[in-house]
Parts: C-alpha cells; sequence; structure tokens
C-alpha cells in the first residue's frame, strides 16, 4: 500500500467552481487515502474474493414465515481487510400436511364416521408433542370444535405454548350395499323430529316463512 498520489492521503480531492469549492471522494482510491502499488491479479487489489460456503443456524421454536434471523460476520466481506458485514436469513416455514397456524395456535380437521358421532367416541389426535385423546360426546355435530390447551407452537418470545383446536368433520358414508341400504331405511323409518331436531326446526321456519 503507498499513498495516493491524487488525493495525497486525504480521501477527498477539491475541485473548484467560481466561488465554490467542493469536495469529492477522490476516485483513484475510493476514498482510502492509499492505493496498491501493486494489485493482486485475483482481486485487483480488492483484498477480497467471491467465494460460496455453508453455514449452520440454529433455528429458535415458534418462528414463523417472515423471520429474519442474523448470522454475524458472514455477510459481505469489507473492502481491502475492512469488518465483513452480517447474513440475514429470511425464513420460509413449509405447510403441514395436519395443522393449520393461527400465530401460536394450531387447527386439525379429524373425519369421524357417522356412528361415532352418534354415538360418542373417543378420538386419538395428533399433536406436536405427540399422540391425544379427545372423549366426543354423543350426538357432535360437523364442525365441532374440541380445544387442547397447551399443544400448540411454543411463543417465540418465550410466553408459552398455544392451543390445538381439533375441528370435527362427519364422513357421510358412500359405496353401500344393499343389506347397509336397508338397514338404514329402516332407521330413517324410526327417526322423528326429536332424532334431528336441528334440520326439523329449520324447515319448520322455512314453512312458516313461505306461509307468510
Amino acid at each position: 500500500m503507498r499513498t495516493c498520489p491524487t488525493c495525497a492521503g486525504r480521501g477527498q480531492v477539491v475541485s473548484s467552481r467560481g466561488i465554490f469549492s467542493i469536495a469529492q471522494t477522490c476516485s483513484a482510491c475510493e476514498g482510502v487515502g492509499k492505493t496498491v502499488e501493486k494489485p493482486c491479479t485475483k482481486c485487483r487489489g480488492a483484498g477480497r474474493l467471491e467465494r460460496t460456503k455453508k453455514i449452520k443456524l440454529k433455528i429458535p421454536p415458534g418462528v414463523d414465515t417472515g423471520a429474519r434471523l442474523r448470522s454475524s460476520g458472514n455477510g459481505e466481506a469489507g473492502v481491502r481487510g475492512g469488518a465483513p458485514g452480517d447474513l440475514y436469513v429470511v425464513l420460509h416455514v413449509r405447510e403441514h400436511e395436519f395443522f393449520e397456524r393461527d400465530e401460536d395456535d394450531l387447527l386439525c380437521e379429524v373425519p369421524v364416521s357417522f356412528v361415532q358421532a352418534t354415538l360418542g367416541s373417543e378420538l386419538n389426535v395428533p399433536t406436536l408433542q405427540g399422540q391425544s385423546t379427545i372423549k366426543m360426546p354423543a350426538g357432535t355435530q360437523s364442525g365441532t370444535v374440541f380445544r387442547l390447551k397447551g399443544k400448540g407452537v411454543k411463543n417465540v418470545q418465550g410466553y408459552g405454548l398455544g392451543d390445538l383446536h381439533v375441528r370435527v368433520s362427519v364422513e357421510v358414508p358412500t359405496k353401500l350395499n344393499a343389506e347397509q341400504i336397508e338397514k338404514l331405511n329402516e332407521f330413517a323409518e324410526l327417526c322423528d323430529d326429536k332424532v334431528n331436531p336441528i334440520s326439523a326446526g329449520f324447515f319448520e321456519k322455512a314453512r312458516n316463512f313461505f306461509a307468510g
């Protein structure tokens, strides 16, 4: 390294325009005040080369899409021995097979059979911590949501865990054989308004509406 002959080591050159004097960054040394007498043929005096390397990052629990992690000193190297910058990594969380996320809470939709919903049953549902059991009462309607407290995502700021909301979806039987259809018809003949009060109430309101 030698003192820049253009700016005499000041890093700036002064030019006069009439009564005004304007200081500008020296183009010869780019404001450093020194130039390389015999530049390296690979970096041309910049003191840095472009290369790729792999680093390991620790992902904290609870992060979501858009979160940024900083890795100190793994950014661009400084010019001519200057300090390196930092590397910022933006995270994109892949969608899960079972869970939908709402901040720290999770939603999981579980299909159940018509018989399970009618008579009640115990459901084994997946959680991030392992399998859990829900007691589903008899007469559970499709769309009913059960909450498992503390089975959601850990808060990234350390404020505990979210909840897991399990939404029940009653599956309608398909591809019935003749015997099954016969049994369902027998069941339907035994049903009255007390068995299906929701639909009975709806159609009663509809009749009153059209009747004026």
